[in-house]
């Protein structure tokens, strides 16, 4: 770990921060390897039963750092930031099996947009703005773009952002359900750490069961799909944790969830 990249762990929650404001957090080759690094270490971490992802200072994040990428001594190329940058932190970010919450307090453009859509349940506060600013440019969405955001909003609206390049605000994106939730700033903090408790109380091992489940069914036939429902489902009966909520539920009491 770097100091371009903060984590701290409380009550089961990892509050993971990317901590390159002065070019609004921006990804270069060490940041984006170093935030790889860490989600591995959430996931392998039993005191940690939920994620928060989110930025410092004014942006969530701006994507990749094009001073990188327009110096010759540092370039790495598109092919090795696409395939050892970003496509990683996506693929690790959706097979996590704890909840990871896109926690966007300021801007979120290019991959920074794309890897904040990629969470399990995204929360803006109302100054926030997501930009796709690929075509803007020259380039093309990147970071599951094109495999996210039709699937949230619609093949139309999400070909038409991904061409124009349109500045959507959190208002809208939670109207149009590219996000879960748009705040007003001012309870912003309140709500993440609300949320982050709450799922860190939950039954973790459910709640990795239904974002396997989600992830299937965006190529599964339903045929498929329903047979994987009965899999996990008996598997989830197994847990520990659903025999404490059907006995905290027929003793009317609080369940002691303990993510297994």
């Amino acid at each position: 770990m770097n100091d371009s990249i903060l984590l701290t762990i409380e009550n089961k929650v990892a509050q993971i921060n990317l901590n390159r404001p002065e070019v609004f957090n921006s990804f270069n080759r060490e940041m984006a390897l170093s935030l790889q690094g860490i989600l591995d270490d959430c996931d392998s971490n039993p005191d940690v039963r939920a994620i928060v992802l989110t930025g410092n200072g004014k942006a969530f994040c701006a994507g990749q750092d094009l001073k990188e990428v327009t110096d010759p001594a540092l370039n790495p190329g598109f092919k090795k930031i696409l395939e050892e940058h970003y496509n990683p932190i996506i693929t690790r970010i959706r097979s996590i099996k704890k909840p990871i919450i896109g926690a966007v307090n300021g801007v979120a453009a290019g991959a920074g947009a794309n890897i904040a859509l990629a969470c399990d349940i995204v929360v803006a506060h109302e100054k926030v703005s997501f930009i796709q600013a690929f075509s803007l440019i020259g380039l093309v969405p990147d970071s599951a773009g094109t495999y996210f955001l039709p699937r949230l909003i619609g093949f139309q609206k999400a070909q038409a952002l991904a061409m124009l390049g349109d500045k959507i605000s959190a208002e809208e994106a939670e109207r149009m359900g590219m996000i879960y939730k748009s705040v007003p700033l001012e309870a912003f903090d309140e709500t993440i750490n609300q949320l982050a408790n709450k799922v860190s109380n939950m039954p973790t091992k459910a709640l990795g069961l239904i974002k396997e489940l989600f992830n299937q069914s965006m190529t599964n036939s339903l045929e498929v799909q329903l047979a994987l429902e009965s899999k996990l489902q008996i598997e989830a009966a197994s847990s520990n944790d659903y025999a404490e909520g059907v006995a905290a539920f027929i003793e009317k009491r609080k369940p002691n969830f303990k993510g297994n």
